[in-house]
């Protein structure tokens, strides 16, 4: 198990499993679309968002920040399951997404430009996080469990 607490952020693994999310999400927008475009909602701005919108799919909490909150315990392929878990990953407008980047939700959102440029659902926003948190402490806790059993 490689759980060194000081190795270096990597996600080569994360990047995988990633591409692997978003394929099933993009199958599950396709199907609820019912017309061949995807349709999804924005996980900051409620938004409708269609097949040929200009949007990315998000780490609500960043694949860096879970790394390294986790490397101590958990193993590459361990975080990428982490980061990807289906809580932590969402749909948002390309502008957003490259406007947060790496930064903490609440940082990003604690600048009123950001937040009224883009046109934020505070509410919205905070829940997301609020979900991201325990989707991925669960995940956590399910992969620790099952060392031990």
């Amino acid at each position: 198990m490689n759980s060194d607490p000081t190795r270096p952020y990597h996600r080569h693994e994360i990047d995988l499993l990633f591409a692997k999310v978003k394929a099933q999400l993009h199958q599950k927008a396709l199907e609820r679309g019912g017309d061949g475009r995807a349709l999804y909602t924005d996980c900051y701005t409620g938004e409708t968002l269609r097949g040929g919108d200009r949007y990315d799919y998000e780490h609500i909490r960043s694949s860096e920040y879970v790394f390294m909150a986790y490397r101590d315990r958990l193993t590459n392929f361990e975080i990428a399951e982490v980061v990807n878990c289906s809580e932590n990953v969402a749909v948002t407008l390309r502008s957003i997404n490259q406007s947060k980047g790496k930064m903490r939700l609440e940082d990003w959102l604690s600048n009123r430009v950001n937040t009224t440029k883009h046109k934020i659902d505070l509410e919205l926003a905070k829940k997301a996080a609020i979900a991201a948190d325990k989707g991925i402490d669960q995940k956590v806790q399910e992969i620790l469990s099952k060392r031990f059993k």
